[in-house]
């Protein structure tokens, strides 16, 4: 099996040609990682990225990332957003490329051009497995079920959730875009870990493959989100009341049939208290209903004044 996904050219646009895949059930000693596409994000450079002011450093339990061999200095630079997208900021390289300052992997960092990327320190990979507890980021397929290298395995939310045990720093290892980490590699880290995806293409691209791995770890690595605090206090029982109120008196002005309204009513009174509304949705809701109550009833009376029937008494009503 072969991936045709071409390489985009940061500069150009242009195609460099497919960047194959290695097929999940050879015989041959390498496996893929999550990545075996080598595409980017065009819009790497927008200001409107996703990047919370989380903390002033780095905690000592924080993981580092660490990629093996990076064939392209895009998904390098991309990989640097997503952790600082999430609070990271040890990046770990094993025989990287050439990182030009002005190419493709601080065009695509984002703001992580400001430290994350210029900070990245070249290791070997001995040295990652003598000083960390590992996790190798890997694709797993059905077939792998009869090899031992890549089970047991987790997944991201699993890996999330054993991390808060562990005291010493992590690093998550990601290896090569078209291979991935080869089974020499993957026996000497400690854990394995794998993003659930569809079984007929479960081969992410490198850098979309580190995102979503961070994004799961987020909890563990950032202290504030950019999102604002929402209040979902629920609405008091009183003003909750008062919004049933309405709803009879609105039901009843509509001319809604008497036998049908008990039952109409006790369906919206099923459904607010599933909702557990806020105040100021039960206050928007009132408002709501009172208007039209009110010209509803302003309508009545017109209708009473001139003698004249507000509906068709002879159409059909359900």
């Amino acid at each position: 099996m072969t991936d045709d996904d071409p390489t985009v050219d940061h500069a150009s646009g242009s195609d460099h040609g497919p960047d194959p895949d290695v097929d999940s059930d050879t015989d041959r000693d390498s496996d893929l990682d999550f990545d075996s596409d080598t595409d980017f994000d065009s819009d790497a450079d927008s200001d409107t990225d996703l990047e919370p002011d989380t903390r002033s450093g780095p905690r000592s339990t924080d993981p580092v990332v660490v990629v093996v061999e990076p064939e392209t200095p895009g998904n390098v630079g991309t990989i640097a957003r997503a952790m600082k997208n999430f609070g990271l900021t040890d990046l770990k390289l094993v025989d990287p490329p050439e990182l030009e300052p002005d190419g493709e992997a601080y065009g695509f960092a984002g703001h992580a051009r400001e430290d994350v990327l210029p900070n990245a320190e070249t290791v070997t990979f001995e040295e990652v497995v003598e000083t960390y507890h590992t996790v190798g980021c890997t694709a797993i397929t059905g077939e792998d079920a009869r090899r031992h290298v890549r089970f047991p395995y987790s997944t991201p939310v699993e890996l999330r959730d054993s991390l808060r045990t562990v005291e010493t720093r992590t690093a998550l290892v990601f290896g090569r875009e078209g291979t991935g980490l080869d089974n020499d590699e993957l026996r000497r880290l400690d854990e394995v870990c794998s993003i659930p995806a569809d079984e007929d293409y479960p081969v992410l691209n490198l850098g979309q493959a580190a995102t979503v791995l961070l994004y799961e770890l987020r909890e563990l690595t950032v202290d504030e989100y950019q999102l604002p605090d929402v209040d979902l206090e629920r609405a008091t029982e009183a003003d909750i009341e008062r919004l049933h109120d309405y709803f009879e008196r609105f039901l009843e002005h509509a001319d809604h049939r008497e036998y049908r309204r008990d039952r109409c009513e006790t369906l919206f009174r099923r459904l607010l208290g599933r909702a557990h509304p806020t105040d100021r949705e039960v206050h928007t809701l009132l408002g709501v209903f009172r208007k039209a109550t009110d010209k509803l009833e302003f309508a009545d009376d017109l209708a009473e004044t001139y003698g004249e029937s507000l509906y068709d008494e002879d159409a059909p009503r359900r």
